[in-house]
């Protein structure tokens, strides 16, 4: 009954099109987080009003993401790997990116979930959203997304699924840069936002 009032706005759990699953689409479904009547930009950013209150809860502990193990049990998704994303996101990527991230079923969680979990902070904190996303995000999360794809394996895989769980208790923690020491250097421009060790507080 709360979820309901909370997500009046917009429908609970629709099945949603998305982009980057070996080939060029594929539904997944999630708890409705946004209201759609409102539109604030192609991307959502924080204190995005189009998102509920509720939705902000669900964001913020991944429970929205649960429905989607339907989508793994079916073969559709897997625990690991890049993550799904709309097709507006998706073109965002680099070109070399998209064909990496193709060869592989999305996951769950992934890299660059792990990487970005703080990603509309980050927006936030840019001025101009959009662009950040589209010039400083996505570039480098489409290389964390290849570095998965070219490095893939059990021990990944395990590892991903462990640092996943850590970080929601764990937010800031830079566990990930120490179990995947070969992952791409993040732009300067992220650095100290993604936890990286080598990152100069700015004072």
């Amino acid at each position: 009954m709360v979820a309901r009032k909370g997500a009046r706005r917009g429908d609970r759990s629709p099945r949603r099109t998305r982009a980057g699953t070996r080939g060029p689409k594929t539904c997944t479904s999630s708890c409705r987080r946004t209201a759609p009547s409102i539109g604030t930009g192609t991307v959502t950013v924080k204190n995005d009003p189009r998102v509920l209150p509720l939705g902000r809860l669900l964001r913020k502990t991944k429970i929205n993401e649960l429905p989607q193990l339907f989508n793994i049990l079916i073969g559709d998704m897997s625990l690991v790997g890049p993550r799904t994303q709309t097709q507006r996101c998706f073109d965002a990527f680099p070109e070399a990116s998209q064909a990496r991230i193709v060869q592989v079923r999305p996951g769950l969680s992934g890299i660059g979930s792990i990487v970005f979990r703080d990603e509309e902070d980050m927006m936030h904190a840019s001025g101009e959203p959009e662009r950040f996303y589209d010039e400083v995000i996505m570039p480098y999360r489409g290389r964390l997304e290849e570095w998965f794809v070219v490095n893939q394996g059990l021990w990944a895989y395990l590892m991903c699924i462990l640092v996943t769980i850590w970080v929601v208790f764990f937010p800031r923690s830079p566990l990930v840069w120490r179990v995947f020491p070969t992952l791409p250097v993040p732009p300067a421009e992220i650095a100290e936002a993604v936890n990286w060790p080598a990152a100069t507080p700015h004072r």
